[in-house]
């Protein structure tokens, strides 16, 4: 019998999508802060840490933090769901993350990404979304699907370049790299466009309900009854 061919590639372009629009909230309506890529957390960390202005030192911290206890938590799930079928574990990550970004979508209302000042919904809001991307690449680095990591491209373009025809190579798995660069960069555009009228609810909830539906469709094919391997 054939094995059905899993929908996971299309589940994690829709969550690039909806990268896209979390780093567009964080970065414009944030205040220069990341909350699912900690690459930009880091270097931004260090330019702070010699003053340089118009970095928070605080924003960095609660981002990493909120960051790793999300994929700590993940972890521990994934560990859970070894050998028991895969659409229970994709419902616990989805109900999760979608729950969190909601909760940040909740705390965001009144909330002016033209001035964020450094308050306690600021950070709740970091905190949360952050703590929504660290389960998400925890679980993704889990599910072990190749050139589709969801939140980082630079590994996705060198692979584009380094394994093109021009050097030598076969464009392994070219479509998934491409289709994660425009999935990322088109929910980044729409984020920002939503941001620059002023709004984080919007774009929350929109990457909430995308992070569940796009589950919830996967869920629904055969080959999410087979058990999690380890």
């Amino acid at each position: 019998m054939t094995r059905p061919a899993t929908p996971l590639p299309w589940l994690l372009l829709l969550l690039s999508v909806t990268t896209g629009l979390v780093d567009a909230i964080s970065v414009l309506g944030l205040g220069k802060v990341f909350t699912a890529n900690m690459t930009g957390n880091i270097v931004f960390l260090g330019f702070a840490a010699v003053g340089t202005p118009g970095f928070a030192p605080l924003s960095y911290v609660v981002a990493i933090l909120a960051f790793m206890t999300g994929a700590l938590v993940a972890g521990r799930v994934g560990k859970g769901h070894e050998g028991r079928p895969m659409r229970r574990w994709l419902l616990i990550a989805a109900l999760v993350e979608a729950g969190l970004l909601w909760i940040a979508a909740a705390v965001a209302i009144g909330f002016d990404p033209a001035s964020p000042s450094p308050d306690g919904r600021l950070q709740a809001i970091i905190a949360l979304t952050a703590i929504a991307m660290g389960f998400r690449n925890a679980t993704i680095r889990q599910l072990k699907v190749p050139d589709l990591t969801t939140t980082v491209l630079t590994l996705t373009i060198t692979g584009l370049a380094a394994d093109s025809r021009l050097a030598g190579g076969g464009n392994p798995n070219w479509g998934r790299r491409v289709g994660s660069v425009v999935a990322i960069g088109l929910g980044a555009a729409i984020g920002a466009a939503l941001v620059m009228q002023g709004r984080l609810v919007a774009p929350l909830l929109l990457a909430g309900g995308l992070v569940l539906a796009g589950t919830l469709a996967c869920m629904a094919h055969p080959s999410a009854r087979e058990p999690v391997s380890a």
